[in-house]
């Protein structure tokens, strides 16, 4: 059995969520790089079209889905049309999900609840749907976009962050599951990335600690890197790769802190 490092995902298939922009976008792009076809599932459609059709445009193989990853009808269409598209399903990537920013004591339920369903219900409902296929074909890779909050806190994250700890156990309990059927899992833990979620982020918690937003930049969000650097989409997107390309077990139910030393674990 080879153990050497692969970056070939040549003749693989891909799911990931919230890929029409951000993390998701660059993923999808690194993978169709590797030579996956990769489904481009959003709930903003016309995003994910976008998103495919300039994966096409460069030679590679994607198509557009829309999919509210909270909704299992919708996250069942999406994967089954997903496969019979391109045939299979090898690979998915958790990765939807949103942000909002107030304290416990101000937090509405139902915003409560709307984080917990798009990060912890999507996660299941993408996984559960994944696994009919990945069973049946005895092998697959499911890959959770977590955070440096799977392992850490901060103030204003309450959900947030009770949701990205919940992906830590979801992998856990799939690595030790789907081991028997050749299925393996790892949560990516990011640390700040200026997608579009954390550009949000700097104006709303400017207001609510009454800091300047180049002080929320600086000592609230780069305070604990090693170098005062933003972790980038691509380093995201190579990590990703290399646990989706990696060849056995022997890497199985693992979270990767991607932070500049924010989280060391």
């Amino acid at each position: 059995m080879t153990t050497e490092v692969q970056t070939s995902l040549a003749g693989k298939v891909a799911l990931v969520t919230g890929a029409a922009s951000g993390l998701g976008k660059e993923i999808a792009e690194t993978y169709a790089k590797a030579g996956a076809a990769v489904g481009i599932a959003d709930l903003n459609l016309d995003g994910a079209n976008k998103v495919a059709e300039q994966i096409n445009a460069a030679g590679g193989k994607a198509f557009g889905i829309a999919m509210d990853v909270t909704d299992e009808a919708q996250v069942n269409k999406g994967v089954d049309d997903l496969v019979a598209k391109f045939g299979a399903l090898d690979i998915l990537v958790s990765n939807a999900g949103i942000q909002t920013i107030e304290s416990i004591d101000k937090f509405e339920f139902a915003k409560w609840k709307q984080m917990l369903a798009i990060h912890l219900d999507g996660a299941f409902l993408t996984t559960k749907a994944a696994l009919q296929h990945m069973y049946k074909a005895k092998k697959g890779v499911v890959i959770y976009m977590g955070s440096v909050h799977s392992h850490e806190a901060s103030k204003l994250k309450a959900p947030y962050v009770t949701a990205k700890h919940g992906l830590l156990g979801l992998a856990r309990v799939l690595a030790k599951e789907g081991a028997a059927h050749n299925v393996r899992s790892h949560v990516i833990c990011p640390g700040f990335v200026r997608t579009p979620i954390v550009e949000k982020q700097i104006p709303e918690q400017a207001k609510e600690l009454g800091i300047s937003e180049e002080e929320v930049v600086k000592k609230v969000m780069l305070a604990g890197t090693v170098d005062g650097e933003f972790t980038t989409p691509q380093d995201i997107a190579q990590t990703a790769l290399f646990l989706a390309a990696f060849p056995n077990n022997a890497l199985t139910g693992q979270s990767v802190v991607v932070s500049h030393g924010w989280f060391m674990q």
